[in-house]
């Protein structure tokens, strides 16, 4: 697979300077940062999570957990939890399994960004495979994140 359609919809619509990073097969976010031999603290990490009020989209560093209940707890969301993998083909339906792209806003999907994310000024992302990453600097990714809420969600 290459690009999801969505993804290319995404970057071309805000515009944002971005390049490929083409790396070995991965099955893991932290798996493709070491085979693309970058930084899994600066490689946003998609968790797809869904409660009685809908989806939502977690992003955080490959390098950190999501603190499911601060998440939960931040939010008024009691009920959220992951959601199972056979539903992820409805919300990322262009995306091989396990390699969704945090850009929640174009898959219509609520987002939340940990903040740890605005401190890094090269983010890299799953692009909708297992093989390619995309590349952007700070400001394209909070372009890309537009609309999303930068909170403090992932374990200490």
């Amino acid at each position: 697979m290459s690009l999801a359609k969505t993804v290319n919809y995404a970057l071309a619509l805000t515009k944002v300077d971005f390049q490929i990073l083409r790396h070995h097969h991965s099955s893991t976010s932290l798996a493709a940062a070491r085979t693309a031999h970058i930084d899994p603290s600066s490689l946003a990490k998609a968790v797809v999570l869904k409660d009685g009020i809908g989806p939502l989209l977690a992003v955080v560093p490959a390098s950190e957990q999501l603190d499911l209940e601060r998440l939960r707890q931040q939010l008024r969301r009691p009920g959220l939890d992951f959601i199972p993998e056979e539903q992820l083909d409805q919300l990322f339906y262009d995306c091989d399994k396990g390699a969704i792209p945090p850009l929640g806003p174009d898959y219509r999907v609520p987002t939340v960004v940990d903040k740890r994310l605005r401190a890094v000024d090269e983010v890299y992302f799953e692009a909708g495979d297992h093989e390619d990453l995309v590349h952007v600097n700070q400001t394209s990714f909070r372009t890309l994140m537009r609309g999303a809420e930068y909170l403090d969600i992932v374990a200490h």
